[in-house]
């Protein structure tokens, strides 16, 4: 029988009722003990770090693509409120700054967004991401329980939210991002200035809860944080880290794949291996939330760069400074996102079992009704052992962890390399190059540019950080 246009226009609208409520129901982001829930769903999650300022917007589809094919579910950033907000009330959101571009290429990817506000981010950037102007405001005392710069932060962050509503970019609105982060490795601080710094915290937090992003948020370095946010672990190893509450998943924001490099110093290198240990030691330990802190750590462009911080800031990431895949990091970690996907049911399912299966090696087996994953490891520095597992021997090259998705088959080791190392080799060209010019202009105390004074200024205070330049005439 034929319907009229009156039924078929109630048909859709129920249909247009329940896609709605479907995608209401998607957009849920919460958290238990074992992970952060998606759509109903615990995730162990594999996230990498990319600054969209270290790169330009022509470079981030191509990064962000090969972080997907890396193995990657989420792609973390900092938000830097100096590059934003280069004087006050006056904000800048274009070019390598236009953080809503970037956020929607990695939605664009499939990917998710992990969004670290701040807005101190230290990230060996300058000022940490502080304004300048922000020294110069009345009153001021940096990241403490201080009225002007309380209201400062909370203006800026106010404003980032704000943005990403607008944009329709938090997972609660169909959009990429599924968590936040305020302030950044506060906890030391805390611990240095007592009272004002418990009393700020508990302040930063209560703010960001109050912004209704319906996402979770995050404090790492902070094992005091209060029990509405996630607080998580940064460094090169964190297997023994533990959440401050038992509702609370384990969570490592910084996996430290290399290093910055300073003016003088050595260029860093973190090999494959250990870092593949690591990321499996985590694992094994029930850790649900990984970032590689960087994955593509890119370039410190213009000023940008931090006090004795290289311009490049390549950080031995598993995509260096140009883009391309560092051998043999990239494909090693690649092949170990993959094994991890194939635990993923037994992982989020069960807690492990730790057996012992000699001096320096032990089992961690999830089991659950319907999948099994084991971690075979070798703690041992400097020599390989033989194990017998479930029935069946297995060799263990020293300080690495074996990983079977079944429970039987060996699908990686931490320290068996597949793919050889590929170096970069710079070789001459006989493009002509076009160079320009560019004349600064220095600023001045007055019109002819010039004041006299007995003694050293501080610098910053008359340049406002506008030029390193300054010059010193004397009688």
């Amino acid at each position: 029988m034929g319907l009229n246009f009156r039924e078929k226009a109630w048909i859709l609208l129920g249909i247009l009722c329940c896609s709605s409520l479907i995608c209401s129901v998607k957009a849920i982001v919460t958290y238990d003990r074992k992970a952060v829930i998606i759509n109903g769903q615990r995730r162990i999650l594999l996230s990498g770090s990319i600054h969209y300022p270290r790169s330009t917007p022509e470079m981030w589809p191509d990064l962000i693509q090969k972080a997907k094919d890396g193995g990657l579910d989420v792609i973390q950033t900092y938000v830097f409120w100096n590059g934003h907000e280069p004087s006050p009330g006056q904000y800048y959101f274009e070019d390598r700054y236009d953080l809503v571009k970037f956020i929607k290429v990695v939605q664009q990817a499939g990917l998710y967004v992990h969004l670290r506000i701040g807005p101190y981010v230290c990230a060996e950037w300058n000022f940490g991401g502080f304004p300048v102007w922000l020294k110069y405001v009345p009153g001021m005392v940096f990241r403490t329980d201080n009225e002007p710069f309380k209201a400062a932060m909370q203006k800026f962050t106010e404003k980032i939210v704000r943005m990403m509503k607008e944009e329709k970019l938090f997972e609660t609105q169909g959009g990429p991002i599924i968590l936040s982060q305020i302030e950044n490795e506060y906890g030391p601080i805390e611990w240095e200035i007592g009272a004002p710094g418990k009393a700020y915290t508990k302040w930063v937090a209560e703010m960001a809860q109050g912004l209704s992003t319906g996402v979770p948020w995050i404090m790492c370095k902070q094992d005091d944080a209060p029990n509405s946010i996630i607080n998580t672990c940064n460094g090169f190893y964190c297997e023994n880290f533990k959440p401050n509450s038992d509702n609370k998943p384990k969570m490592w924001t910084e996996n430290w794949t290399g290093w910055f490099t300073e003016f003088g110093g050595a260029v860093p290198y973190r090999p494959a291996e250990d870092i593949a240990l690591s990321v499996a030691r985590f694992i094994q330990n029930g850790g649900s939330f990984i970032n590689y802190y960087m994955y593509h750590g890119g370039t410190n462009f213009d000023r940008t760069a931090g006090e004795f911080i290289a311009t490049s800031y390549d950080y031995d990431a598993p995509l260096d400074e140009y883009g391309l895949p560092r051998e043999p990091k990239y494909s090693h970690l690649k092949r170990l996102h993959k094994v991890i996907k194939l635990c993923e049911p037994a992982l989020v399912s069960a807690d492990p079992t730790v057996t012992s299966l000699g001096d320096k090696q032990e089992a961690h087996v999830f089991k659950s009704k319907s999948s099994c994953a084991a971690f075979l490891s070798n703690y041992n520095t400097s020599s390989a052992a033989r194990v017998l597992f479930g029935g069946s021997t297995y060799d263990l090259p020293p300080w690495s962890v074996s990983i079977l998705p079944d429970c039987k088959t060996e699908y990686y080791n931490t320290a068996k390399v597949r793919t050889s190392s590929i170096h970069m080799k710079m070789v001459p060209t006989n493009t002509p190059f076009s160079w320009g010019s560019y004349n600064e202009e220095i600023p001045s105390a007055n019109d002819n540019g010039t004041f006299s004074q007995d003694g050293l200024v501080e610098q910053i205070s008359i340049t406002r950080d506008k030029t390193d330049y300054f010059w010193y005439l004397t009688e």
